[in-house]
């Protein structure tokens, strides 16, 4: 969901090796960051429990934050990478029919050399398109086999390397009507079961998801998604897994979260949230942060109590890197590591609750 906050002016452009520093205790805002007591190793946490713990990274090619980079590169901490922006329409397809693998790869591969796994984001979304493809007037005929040959290009190019892919995000508004896009305007709704197909027949082992937003408890919008996934099962369309992107407000949680999922899971798809992020107002307080990791906890809990809830990412690894900030301005400190990588309460609330779960989860690297 997050828009782009950096793009590199040329895709190649690769930094590079870092040398890893570890963190110390600054102050920020004025207030001195909570002491951290350690790390505690929320994959190795989330993996005893049969679940994944994982984080979005961008242009880390760029990157001299060599704090970050650790953090990150941690698989002990995050055993799941998703690419934030770079598998996305405008950097693999920045011209019809010619490709550029060189940011996913680069995510990818150094994922996999921290002995991480990674899921795909996206195929098909409405948002973060090249010019070419927005700006193009397509027919039905023309579209589907532009939609078709993209999808074969880049899940050719990552077969079997990947644990999952977003094959459609965001196909809904918020009430549960289709979104207005390329995608539903032009080809209808079945945009859907063929992406999933063709994903399906280009890389049969990767999981195939729908990702959304708004979706973490019962609604309007999720009654949308779950009727879908009861259409689509019942056509025997490869669709594995439905996502729960995440993105909430501190002290705002529905408290259906556990239901939503329960009734997806029974359908037999498994659940992630793949993009998780709890904002809150700036500044923040110890009021805010307590609020915080307790919204945290509640996420976690839900998960784990479904052994088909696979596991959490959060989008980014520590506030100075999340999407937010641009988009919320009077908002951020969303995430579990503060901008100079240090743990914050709900860090620790998340790995308290991993490590009290109860039910095994069933995913495997």
């Amino acid at each position: 969901m997050a828009p782009l906050v950096q793009i590199a002016a040329t895709l190649g452009l690769l930094a590079s090796a870092f040398v890893p520093t570890n963190a110390a205790v600054v102050e920020r805002g004025g207030k001195p960051t909570p002491a951290p007591t350690g790390l505690k190793s929320l994959n190795s946490l989330a993996k005893a429990k049969g679940r994944y713990f994982g984080t979005a990274v961008d242009t880390i090619w760029q990157s001299t934050d060599t704090k970050y980079l650790k953090l990150s590169g941690n698989s002990k901490e995050f055993g799941m990478i998703t690419p934030e922006n770079y598998m996305k329409w405008f950097a693999i397809e920045p011209t019809r029919n010619h490709f550029n693998f060189t940011g996913g790869d680069y995510i990818v591969n150094w994922a996999h050399k921290n002995g991480q796994a990674v899921r795909g984001h996206n195929f098909v979304w409405h948002s973060q398109l090249p010019d070419w493809l927005n700006n193009g007037n397509w027919t039905k005929s023309t579209l589907t086999s532009i939609m078709v040959n993209h999808i074969g290009h880049l899940g050719g190019h990552y077969k079997g390397k990947l644990y999952a892919w977003d094959v459609v995000n965001e196909p809904y508004n918020d009430d549960g009507t289709w979104r207005s896009t390329i995608w539903h305007d032009i080809i209808g709704p079945d945009f859907i079961p063929l992406a999933l197909t063709t994903a399906h027949a280009i890389d049969s082992k990767a999981k195939l998801y729908i990702n959304d937003y708004n979706v973490e408890g019962l609604g309007a919008k999720s009654d949308a998604h779950y009727n879908l996934a009861k259409s689509l099962l019942k056509k025997k369309i490869p669709y594995h897994g439905f996502g729960i992107q995440g993105h909430l407000v501190v002290g705002q949680l529905p408290t259906t979260i556990p239901a939503n999922i329960a009734r997806f899971t029974a359908l037999g798809l498994e659940v992630a949230f793949t993009e998780l992020d709890i904002r809150m107002d700036l500044p923040d307080n110890a009021k805010n942060q307590t609020t915080q990791a307790n919204d945290y906890k509640t996420v976690v809990n839900a998960c784990t109590g479904n052994r088909a809830c696979v596991g959490i990412t959060t989008w980014e690894t520590s506030d100075d890197y999340s999407w937010i900030p641009g988009v919320f301005p009077t908002q951020g400190d969303a995430l579990l590591f503060d901008t100079n990588k240090n743990p914050k309460p709900a860090y620790y609330a998340v790995a308290d609750a991993l490590k009290a779960a109860k039910t095994i989860g069933h995913y495997k690297a």
